[in-house]
């Protein structure tokens, strides 16, 4: 009988070189769980979720630096296949992301060969129908971090959903309430919406009106929240990132976590960058002429892949609780933004055969790690993946707060009950018993807080 607390975690090969093998360890991966009899059933919507937060490592820009950052489209194409022969020839399998705003969806379709794997799984399942979505309302051209225009795209088709979570967010006596900053220079959009009591989100109704959604995640490290697997990349079902907090303004002296030390530099950052980006904020166009003025400020401030800024270290308490309220709105709202009659079938299958250490999620270094996760429950397998990585993964709010919920709790286990099956003996029982783990690095700012005491290079 399945679990939700099982989470299947097969060794395999360190590229993408073969499709057959590939394929192969995914199938072995999802039957490990042994799912319900009829999880996947003729007529039903299935959505697929990967991570295509950039459609490259942003320090390299161009068609061969993508592999560590996206979840590879060997990994979607195996899990799309699967789930249309669970469906018989009938029903369909959408595809879809919102990917960071400044992404470019052509050059992300281009690089990872979309179009032709979408012919393939089209020519071998013709009565299922595939589709491809970029979720995104806008997409952003920036030119050195600042956003200099933005153009209007179709969005979800299906439109959206706001969720009032109000008293249920982990946003709730949270005293960085009014300084907390989002996804854009508009600081009180963020504001209006996680305001005392009031505490909206905006979500794609396609994810939401799934009846089975698969997550594909990949395997990285974290600025803000320590590691993106199952659980952060709901982010990418959101119609308006900048009602997503990110971080709250100031340091810990005055309730804020942008910066972890309150020196001169930082009041001086915050200010000066502060005070630009308000001016800046419905003005994409004036944004241009910040550049230059930016780059003198990296020389005096510092280069953000050096310094931490912006909520990108381990004393981050803004992000995990945004990361949690977009899980509640999954399991406990449907698409009508009205709460569920039944359960959404969930499963995520993690792409873990080259995955991005240091700093992630944009910029990380490649570590081929050869392993695929499998699990019908976002909180045990990040608890999984980030043993595996390395972490203790008590230490990592998002993760010790998704068993203290107190209101819309979705998580309906312990961690003790969290069992690991692998092909591989080391990784086989609970959390606490794994050895011969993986030594990913952490991102720079949580360097010396997340690490677990066993780790070690995995054979």
């Amino acid at each position: 009988m399945h679990s939700p607390s099982l989470v299947s975690v097969l060794k395999c090969e360190q590229n993408y070189d073969n499709f057959t093998a590939l394929n192969d360890t995914v199938l072995r991966a999802l039957d490990s769980l042994t799912l319900p009899g009829g999880f996947i059933a003729p007529e039903q919507k299935i959505v697929l979720k990967p991570n295509w937060v950039k459609e490259h490592d942003e320090r390299h820009p161009g068609p061969d630096h993508w592999e560590h950052v996206v979840t590879h489209p060997t990994v979607i194409e195996s899990v799309a296949s699967w789930a249309a022969k669970q469906l018989d020839g009938q029903g369909s399998i959408t595809i879809c992301d919102a990917p960071q705003t400044d992404s470019s969806f052509e050059k992300l379709r281009s690089y990872c060969g979309f179009d032709k794997m979408l012919e393939r799984l089209s020519a071998q399942f013709p009565k299922v129908k595939f589709s491809l979505l970029d979720l995104r309302p806008e997409e952003w051209h920036s030119v050195d971090g600042v956003v200099v225009s933005k153009k209007s795209q179709t969005g979800d088709p299906l439109g959206n959903t706001q969720v009032c979570l109000n008293e249920a967010s982990e946003f709730v006596n949270f005293n960085g309430q009014g300084k907390l900053y989002g996804a854009s220079y508009d600081t009180e959009e963020t504001n209006r919406r996680h305001s005392d009591q009031r505490h909206d989100y905006l979500l794609c109704r396609t994810p939401m009106d799934a009846d089975v959604l698969i997550n594909l995640p990949k395997l990285k490290t974290h600025k803000k929240v320590g590691l993106t697997c199952a659980l952060k990349n709901l982010v990418g079902i959101n119609a308006n990132k900048n009602w997503l907090p990110h971080h709250t303004e100031g340091t810990p002296e005055n309730g804020g976590d942008q910066f972890p030390v309150a020196t001169t530099k930082a009041r001086l950052e915050q200010r000066w960058m502060g005070n630009a980006k308000r001016w800046l904020k419905d003005k994409p166009g004036v944004s241009r002429l910040f550049v230059p003025f930016k780059r003198m400020g990296r020389l005096y401030f510092g280069d953000t892949q050096n310094v931490v800024r912006s909520g990108n270290w381990h004393g981050n308490d803004t992000c995990w609780r945004m990361v949690l309220d977009l899980n509640k709105c999954l399991f406990y709202f449907d698409g009508e933004g009205k709460r569920r009659t039944k359960p959404i079938k969930y499963l995520t299958v993690v792409d873990g055969i080259i995955g991005g250490e240091g700093n992630g999620p944009m910029s990380p270094d490649p570590v081929k790690s050869g392993v695929i996760l499998a699990g019908t429950h976002p909180v045990a397998v990040d608890v999984v993946a980030a043993t595996l990585m390395g972490f203790d993964w008590q230490k990592l709010r998002l993760l010790k707060n998704a068993f203290a919920m107190k209101e819309l709790n979705f998580t309906p286990f312990r961690p003790s009950d969290i069992e690991v099956r692998s092909n591989k003996p080391e990784w086989n029982g609970r959390i606490e018993d794994l050895e011969d783990l993986l030594a990913f690095k952490p991102h720079f700012g949580w360097v010396g807080a997340i690490e677990n005491s066993r780790r070690a290079v995995a054979a």
